[in-house]
């Protein structure tokens, strides 16, 4: 394929855009050469600006459940932008999508809208804060809540230890008050809780990884931490930015039946704009102001054209009662097809699902945390990745992502995909 006028684009955003982008990950810089520079998407396809179609697996990091350009998300859009598109004030579509929302979210009954999951992130450790007097938080090493400050640390020493900036800008004092745990470590949460009892606000987790690859909590993993959590006056908070409404129309929580106190959304809620939102039940969510003594506010929290293009993607999720079944048996059709094609070719791989979301790790171990994410072949992966591209198929550019899988992909999409798989096995 041709990628002449991305390369073009490429250059000219250099500079006068950070790295040429303006999220990193799109720099290819894990993988090489040139990012691709999108034109225009419909349904399963994406398409670049030298003409190039690629069925398409990132599908905007998520949020592209039923396909891009999905017309009801589309007309919603374009409906309420003839009204205006930002007014500083209540609106009435806020009320509707928030009902939708608690109505299929087990266990809140308030939700507040925010710009991002970054933000919903940040706002949720606030809150929890807020709520229990307290000030240390439990992350987990490769899970990833946005760039606010708490979140971007580095391991310590050892395991009782607090974590360190892993970012410039983010200060010591900030970093003290986060430990880092490991993921699908129920033990090693509870020595950090042990070693610092009563001080942890909160324990904030992707109840599935998506940020090290897929990763699937292990059975008993979320029960031990809602149990910790009991046990110890801490708040649990599932980040489901990527989660919810994706693996079932509650999130995890309905998938796996394990309550969090607080649950950050974005992606699928704002039907592909830029929003995310937090929840919980009224005794946490009224201490938010203008109830409590909580600040967290934006100008563009609950802008009309982000909550029409949410509630229609809600609602069609909501209407359509085969949607997780069908999007499960594609998700395991693909991973199928792939692990045959690999094996065919003896490469050497273990490959993660859970509902609509899949990731190859070219590894032979189990990849169940950061560390054994890490240990992947990145070189087989950067190869395999500008296979996948020369071929037509476009999966993040990094070993570190999940694919996400939308309803708009056909079996012969699916069959084009796992053809791809098996040519570029040939060289891996």
């Amino acid at each position: 394929m041709l990628y002449q006028r991305s390369s073009v684009l490429f250059k000219a955003a250099q500079e006068v855009i950070p790295g040429g982008v303006n999220s990193p990950v799109r720099a290819f810089s894990a993988v090489g050469g040139t990012p691709i520079f999108a034109k225009s998407a419909k349904g399963a396809y994406v398409y670049d600006e030298d003409g190039n179609r690629f069925i398409d697996y990132i599908n905007s990091w998520g949020p592209m459940l039923l396909g891009h350009a999905f017309p009801p998300v589309v007309d919603a859009v374009i409906e309420k932008t003839k009204q205006g598109t930002s007014f500083g004030m209540p609106t009435a579509i806020e009320t509707e999508i928030a009902e939708l929302a608690v109505s299929m979210v087990p266990n809140i009954d308030k939700i507040r809208f925010v710009n991002s999951g970054t933000e919903a992130c940040m706002s949720a450790i606030r809150l929890a804060r807020g709520f229990t007097k307290k000030d240390k938080i439990i992350k987990f090493s490769g899970c990833y809540h946005g760039h606010s400050d708490s979140f971007l640390i580095a391991a310590g020493s050892g395991a009782v230890t607090f974590g360190t900036p892993n970012s410039p800008g983010v200060t010591e004092g900030t970093a003290k008050d986060t430990l880092l745990a490991k993921y699908n470590d129920i033990e090693n949460v509870k020595s950090l809780v042990e070693a610092n009892k009563g001080e942890i606000a909160s324990i904030i987790v992707e109840p599935v990884a998506g940020n090290m690859g897929c990763i699937p909590p292990v059975d008993g993993f979320l029960e031990g931490l809602r149990a910790v959590c009991d046990a110890n006056n801490i708040l649990l908070i599932f980040d489901e930015v990527m989660t919810g409404f994706r693996l079932a129309k509650g999130g995890v929580q309905e998938l796996k039946n394990v309550d969090a106190d607080i649950v950050c959304f974005g992606k699928v809620v704002g039907g592909g704009l830029p929003v995310g939102a937090f929840a919980a039940r009224n005794e946490i969510m009224n201490h938010l102001a203008p109830l409590g003594p909580v600040y967290q506010a934006g100008t563009l929290s609950g802008n009309p054209l982000a909550m029409a293009a949410g509630l229609a993607m809600l609602k069609a999720i909501e209407e359509d009662a085969d949607l997780m079944t069908r999007l499960g048996e594609k998700t395991k059709y693909l991973h199928e097809g792939i692990a045959d094609a690999l094996n065919k070719n003896n490469v050497i791989h273990t490959i993660n699902r859970i509902g609509s979301m899949i990731s190859v790790h070219f590894s032979e171990e189990p990849v169940v945390d950061f560390d054994s994410a890490a240990k992947g072949n990145n070189e087989t992966f950067k190869k395999f990745f500008h296979g996948m591209l020369n071929k037509g198929i476009y999966i993040a550019p990094s070993a570190f992502e999940t694919w996400f899988i939308t309803d708009a992909l056909s079996y012969e999409d699916l069959n084009e995909t796992i053809e791809a798989v098996e040519e570029i096995a040939k060289y891996l």
